[in-house]
């Protein structure tokens, strides 16, 4: 558990080092050799002592194995000379991750990344929770990352029925993310302030015939919509000029009617009319 430490005024010591200093040099001056070889380990202990903290700055202190604090307020102390102090930065940090390659919920192979901003929240566990903590929050956001791809298929092409992806789910995949991350480096004290996938993309050897795929659906939905439209257009034609009495259609003339009219709307290219100046036949 974190500990607050208040270290003594670095100022007040500092000023006793100069005046111990002095009466060192006048011993010597004075032949009073022995009394000043005596003070001066005392005085280079003292210096020893001094620590400068900065700001979003912390200082973990250990004497002789035993947690002793941790001091978070930034300025100039003496402490202990004989602490071990382990400095460990509060300040706010980037993790852009490589992108890696991973299987969705499908097995596809595809290529994922993250951006991950943190900071070290609890000292102890950062300083005696892990090893090299800093690698911890590399090697976990990465593992995190792989188990949410097999969470979720990169998109609904083939499984028509789920409701969140990994590439349209954006705010609820990245929640799950985010949830994940903090459940793993809750162990070395890391509070996360955002995750969030930066980078997501079929694996290069299916990218070509995934993108096929999607092509395709593209089209079939576009044909779909084209027919759709097209069906109500002839209906309304029909319904038109039997209304209004324009010309008089039996069954067989309707059904040549809805095909020249269905080529013309529902083909890729724009059709080329061709006036009939004769009889209809």
């Amino acid at each position: 558990m974190e500990k607050q430490y208040s270290g003594m005024s670095g100022y007040v010591f500092l000023l006793l080092e100069l005046f111990l200093l002095v009466v060192i040099v006048l011993g010597f001056w004075a032949g009073m050799v022995v009394p000043s070889v005596i003070l001066l380990p005392f005085f280079v202990l003292g210096a020893i002592g001094f620590t400068v903290v900065d700001p979003n700055q912390s200082c973990v202190l250990v004497l002789f194995g035993a947690y002793k604090g941790t001091i978070k307020t930034n300025g100039f102390y003496w402490v202990n000379p004989f602490f071990v102090r382990k400095k460990i930065s509060l300040r706010a940090r980037n993790f852009d991750s490589e992108t890696i390659k991973v299987n969705d919920k499908l097995g596809n192979p595809i290529m994922i990344g993250l951006v991950l901003v943190w900071r070290v929240e609890d000292t102890y566990k950062a300083a005696f929770g892990v090893d090299e903590f800093e690698h911890f929050v590399v090697v976990q956001s990465e593992a995190a990352l792989r188990k949410l791809a097999g969470l979720y298929p990169y998109d609904n092409i083939e499984d028509e029925n789920a409701k969140v992806t990994l590439r349209d789910g954006t705010e609820e995949v990245n929640n799950e993310l985010e949830r994940e991350i903090i459940e793993r480096l809750d162990i070395a004290g890391i509070y996360v302030i955002e995750a969030r996938i930066n980078h997501i993309a079929y694996a290069q050897e299916i990218a070509q015939a995934m993108l096929k795929r999607q092509q395709a659906t593209a089209i079939v939905a576009a044909r779909y919509k084209i027919v759709e439209g097209a069906v109500s257009m002839v209906e309304m034609a029909l319904d038109q000029l039997s209304k209004k009495q324009i010309v008089d259609l039996d069954e067989e003339k309707k059904a040549t009617m809805v095909s020249n009219l269905m080529v013309v709307l529902c083909g890729d290219k724009d059709a080329t009319p061709i006036v009939n100046t004769g009889t209809l036949y």
